[in-house]
């Protein structure tokens, strides 16, 4: 057919603009709260997984780090589905309707290098600050509390941005599929979701729930491929690649700046430009959105750079298929009736892939649709969520409203207060232990575990006792932090709402708002002789600066600032806001540094790093977590660490992995392809072939690795965790309590059976690692004592300095 008769076809067509919702609201109730209950069991099932499989206790390390030793499928999974935000769906069908082919592959590959270069970030957070939670308590460990606390306001102000583009667009769907739907009640429905699976479940419980999410989120996007390109059936519009092509060949209407005013070039000057906007706001919605760090901190080194690396190269095919898929097909059935669907006020809203969902499957679109839509929203929303609570808790209120204990350095023990290590004075040395084998805390635990009254029995321990009573406080806070923050995000959405600010806006803007603080974070893990004045002066130097320019070129435009919204929203506006962005807090960051710290001592500089190494918790220490990868001996001893060159040593291939692959990856999908792609100019239809297949080959890729490959890995530690619980070795084995320990343990009475739980921090199922866990019976003396040999006991490890399997560091 060519394109006179489909002009002369589509005279003939009734022109349809708008979305007409169809689904009653009694069916989005269901949709809504049957998405809650599921996620709330898996949650549950998380939780007895950790419980009974993997020993872990209900502490607050284990809230915000799932155990710290994720394996790398789950990590590539919650990778995917923390990228996907309702913008990922919506707005890269947006721009593909706008720039055609351009459109989906500048946004998926502007979205994806951020991903994989946070791969070196995330191991040389694991290696320089293995015990931190937030990357901002390294940077409180580098540069004091100013720093910190102005980097906590650019933390949480990208948590509200990336929330707020999370509600805009899944309002916006919701309200236009669903018939007498109110914006305020949608939004109370998913953030009644959000926060129900997440209180229950914690951070863990989002690795379960984003692999079902992600899942699904794959499944309906190769339902929507198949609709446009492999279904020939009389009453589909599309239904084959051909078709797609002659009507986007045929449209009249094409971008400006396109070559020839065609949608199928890659050589697009506002497509490039969106693209040059989305690389540089993506890096800071990634580089200073916490939620990132913690899929990080949940990993082991080698295990988060497979993680990220993997996850970021099957997210690529979520907005490059979708988009190549839903956007396309909007230009086509534009064309074919002769005239665009929707107005341009809801296509900057989002609402491209609703509408064609609806017309090619009518009701059963509108709700595949809104099922994709609560996946994203859920997943990420938790994500934040999780993110806003962790800075609350440990960057807020453990550090300034109410710390454990005032000290000047982190080198000091917060037990005791006495220095330890490379600053201790030999003859007040710190000589605390962690929990693992303090026979007291243990004793507690059974107490507490023994007793069914809503009031526990008090620790009794007197070295870690106090310490446990204000990690429960913590644990507490952080259950009415989750839930604060749930509900602050039906006002968030609603104010949003009233200043009418669009999805599109809203995406374009992120940039210039937290750009300037990218270079400054990430020269804080990699660079000694960054100073605190230059992060300040760089993050919010760059950011005042990327505002007047923003504003300066958009007074440029007829109207100037009074039409605000309009010109403030331009592309190049937005361009050269971004830009100034990212640049100049860099630019300010690196020259700052070098004219206030001209010459850096090296003692000075491994001083840094010792500092940030301090960072941790005492009663399970990250000396324990990588005391097989280091053959560590000792591990549960707070003053008995590995050198930072023996940690890198050991984790040398992981960074070596991330950053060639961060770096090859990244330059395939924004130099090398590009650069082909310009050859070509505008498709031929065996060109366009080619590309739809590989959108197509990409998307089934992806989704077979996205669930095959985490449910195979967690199988296997599943298995492996269960099969060393139940191996048996003679208690003589075991270590005996330090002396520095036994003054804190109380004594039992005689005949009481004690159980020694692991701490959950220190295992590491990704790599079959377990710690002690010992079933005894207590005699009247202390545990492992010598003169009183006992039986066998179900053991799991060995982590004390007798263990023959690994030498004295």
């Amino acid at each position: 057919m060519d394109c006179e008769a489909i002009q002369k076809a589509s005279s003939n067509l009734t022109r349809t603009m708008g979305i007409q919702p169809t689904i009653q609201m009694w069916q989005a109730l269901l949709a809504i709260l049957g998405t809650g209950f599921f996620a709330a069991l898996m949650a549950s099932l998380f939780g007895l997984i950790r419980k009974h499989i993997y020993n872990d206790v209900n502490n607050l390390d284990t809230a915000f780090d799932a155990g710290g030793t994720v394996n790398a499928g789950l990590t590539a999974t919650t990778i995917v589905s923390q990228w996907t935000w309702a913008a990922t769906l919506l707005q890269s069908s947006t721009v593909a309707s706008k720039y055609g082919i351009s459109g989906p592959f500048w946004y998926a590959a502007g979205a994806t290098i951020q991903i994989l270069l946070f791969a070196t970030l995330s191991v040389q957070l694991k290696i320089r600050a293995p015990g931190a939670k937030t990357f901002l308590q390294v940077i409180r460990a580098r540069f004091g509390r100013t720093t910190h606390k102005v980097f906590c306001a650019f933390a949480l102000t990208t948590n509200i941005i990336v929330t707020a583009m999370l509600m805009l667009g899944g309002a916006a769907v919701i309200t236009s599929l669903v018939k007498d739907i109110s914006l305020e009640y949608a939004t109370t429905l998913v953030a009644i979701t959000i926060g129900g699976y997440t209180f229950i479940g914690g951070l863990g419980a989002t690795f379960y729930v984003s692999y079902f999410n992600t899942a699904i989120i794959y499944v309906v996007m190769i339902i929507f491929l198949l609709k446009v390109y492999g279904d020939d059936s009389p009453d589909n519009p599309l239904g084959s690649i051909q078709k797609v092509y002659t009507l986007l060949s045929c449209s009249t209407d094409g971008p400006e700046g396109n070559t020839d005013g065609s949608y199928l070039t890659l050589v697009s000057n506002p497509g490039l430009m969106f693209g040059l906007i989305n690389i540089v706001g993506n890096f800071g919605t990634v580089f200073v959105d916490q939620s990132y760090w913690q899929s990080s901190v949940a990993a082991k080194p080698k295990q988060g750079v497979v993680g990220f690396l993997c996850g970021g190269i099957a997210w690529f095919a979520v907005p490059f298929c979708l988009a190549t898929t839903m956007g396309l097909a909007y230009i086509a059935l534009s064309t074919s009736q002769g005239g665009p669907l929707l107005t341009a006020d809801d296509v900057d809203a989002g609402l491209v892939p609703p509408v064609v969902a609806q017309k090619l499957f009518g009701r059963q679109g509108e709700i595949l649709m809104l099922l994709m839509v609560l996946m994203a929203i859920t997943s990420t929303g938790s994500s934040e969520v999780m993110a806003v609570t962790s800075i609350m808790v440990y960057d807020i209120y453990g550090l300034y409203l109410k710390p454990y204990r005032l000290m000047t350095d982190t080198n000091s023990c917060i037990l005791c207060g006495k220095g330890r290590g490379r600053m201790a004075n030999p003859r007040d040395k710190c000589v605390c232990e962690s929990m693992t084998y303090c026979t007291a805390c243990h004793s507690d635990d059974k107490a507490r575990e023994v007793c069914r009254r809503a009031i526990k029995p008090e620790y009794k321990c007197t070295v870690h006792g106090s310490y446990r009573v204000y990690n429960d406080l913590l644990l507490r806070l952080k259950s009415w932090c989750l839930v604060w923050t749930t509900f602050s995000i039906l006002p968030l959405t609603v104010i949003l709402s009233l200043m009418q600010l669009s999805l599109g806006w809203v995406y374009l803007f992120m940039g210039i708002l937290i750009g300037s603080a990218v270079i400054p974070i990430t020269l804080s893990m990699f660079w000694e002789r960054l100073t605190s004045a230059a992060m300040m002066a760089g993050s919010i130097g760059g950011a005042i600066i990327a505002i007047v320019v923003w504003l300066s070129v958009a007074s440029t435009y007829p109207g100037g600032l009074d039409d605000f919204l309009i010109n403030t929203g331009q592309e190049l506006s937005m361009l050269c806001g971004n830009l100034t962005a990212i640049l100049s807090g860099g630019m300010i960051t690196i020259v700052v540094s070098l004219v206030t710290n001209r010459s850096q001592d090296p003692s000075k500089s491994r001083e840094i790093w010792e500092q940030t190494r301090d960072v941790d918790n005492p009663l399970c220490p990250w000396t324990e977590k990588y005391a097989q990868d280091l053959c560590l001996t000792g591990a549960h001893q707070l003053d008995n660490r590995p050198s930072l060159q023996e940690v890198e040593k050991t984790f040398k291939k992981a960074k070596y992995f991330a950053n060639i692959g961060s770096v090859v990856f990244s330059l395939l999908l924004v130099v090398v392809w590009p650069c082909i792609m310009i050859a070509v100019d505008i498709m031929s239809y065996d060109q366009f072939f080619g590309w739809a297949m590989l959108s197509e080959v990409w998307a089934f890729a992806a989704m077979v690795i996205i669930i095959l490959f985490p449910a195979v890995n967690e199988a296997y530690d599943i298995y492996q965790a269960f099969y060393q619980k139940q191996k048996v070795v003679p208690v003589s084995s075991l270590p005996k309590t330090s002396a520095s320990l036994k003054h804190a343990s109380a004594k039992p009475e005689t005949g009481i059976s004690l159980t020694q739980s692991s701490i959950s921090n220190g295992k590491d199922h990704g790599d079959a690692m377990t710690d002690t866990l010992a079933t005894i019976t207590e005699t009247g003396g202390h545990v492992g004592d010598e003169a009183e040999p006992m039986g066998d006991a179900v053991v799991e490890g060995d982590m004390d300095s007798s263990n023959p399997r690994c030498p004295e560091f």
